[in-house]
């Protein structure tokens, strides 16, 4: 049988505490490693930061878009370093936001969570905003795989509210996310493991959570805290922003940690900083 994403989750953060270190390769963070702005630097800084993160924190994050940049040549670099951290035994969750329909979704799902696919991590960030429902084949898959989802429901960027706050049949957009989140994760609530399909709640959304009535204790769900550090959110932050459901919380930082590179050794100790600080404030 196959172990769920969530209980392999909850396992790595019991380890290595609540932290998810991004792989985020934008052109400033190369020039500040010294890097050149190719896919050779592109290759360094990747596998620079997995000698770094692996046994160090308790997720790796690549954002795959600063991958995709480079084309092919991005892409196999991708492949290279998700392949790199299942070596590792190093939880892995790409960056991507898909969100489309039918076959579609289908063969996006395919590419990153079917067991024949080099691009394939333990869980990926999806969409929801063609509804729910467009997401299942991805839902489908995940579980079958025992692979997870962090799916877009609440999100730190300013335009995000124009949709994600509005109603629709006295709920919003956000709550039916979050609704539909909790739904797919009640046989593992009900077994006392936690979900496999996670939330993305910005750790910038201030009362927003509050003000929106979303009940994420109750969803059973991990949630993908960004914005810790250079995005402006302070550890203390995720107290306020997730109360009673801040055990389940996996806080993302990616610049404040990278600005710390190139030398493993700095990497190192600034990401076990940051996941030691996290423990402190989101387990009690």
């Amino acid at each position: 049988m196959i172990e769920s994403f969530g209980a392999r989750l909850r396992a790595a953060m019991d380890e290595f505490g609540p932290a998810c270190a991004g792989i985020d390769p934008h052109p400033g963070l190369l020039a500040h490693w010294g890097l050149d702005e190719t896919a050779q630097g592109l290759e360094t800084f990747a596998m620079t930061c997995v000698e770094a993160f692996v046994g160090t924190v308790a997720v790796v994050k690549p954002q795959s878009a600063f991958f995709e940049r480079f084309g092919s040549a991005g892409i196999a670099v991708l492949e290279r370093t998700l392949a790199a951290l299942r070596e590792a035994g190093t939880l892995s969750l790409l960056d991507v936001k898909r969100g489309d329909i039918g076959s579609t979704m289908a063969a996006y799902a395919h590419a990153y969570l079917s067991q024949d696919s080099s691009l394939r991590s333990d869980a990926i960030t999806l969409s929801p905003f063609l509804g729910f429902e467009s997401l299942r084949p991805a839902l489908d898959l995940a579980q079958q795989t025992g692979r997870g989802l962090f799916v877009l429901a609440l999100t730190s960027n300013p335009e995000g509210a124009q949709v994600q706050h509005a109603f629709k049949d006295g709920r919003t957009v956000a709550g039916s996310i979050v609704d539909g989140v909790t739904s797919q994760n009640a046989p593992d609530a009900r077994a006392g493991v936690l979900g496999s399909v996670g939330l993305v709640i910005g750790a910038t959304v201030g009362e927003a959570v509050h003000d929106l009535g979303l009940d994420l204790a109750a969803a059973n769900a991990p949630l993908l805290a960004p914005g810790v550090g250079a995005q402006g959110a302070t550890t203390a932050d995720l107290r306020s922003v997730f109360g009673a459901a801040r055990h389940n919380v996996l806080a993302s930082s990616s610049r404040e940690i990278l600005r710390a590179g190139p030398d493993v050794a700095d990497l190192k100790a600034a990401a076990r900083h940051t996941a030691q600080q996290l423990n402190v404030i989101l387990s009690t």
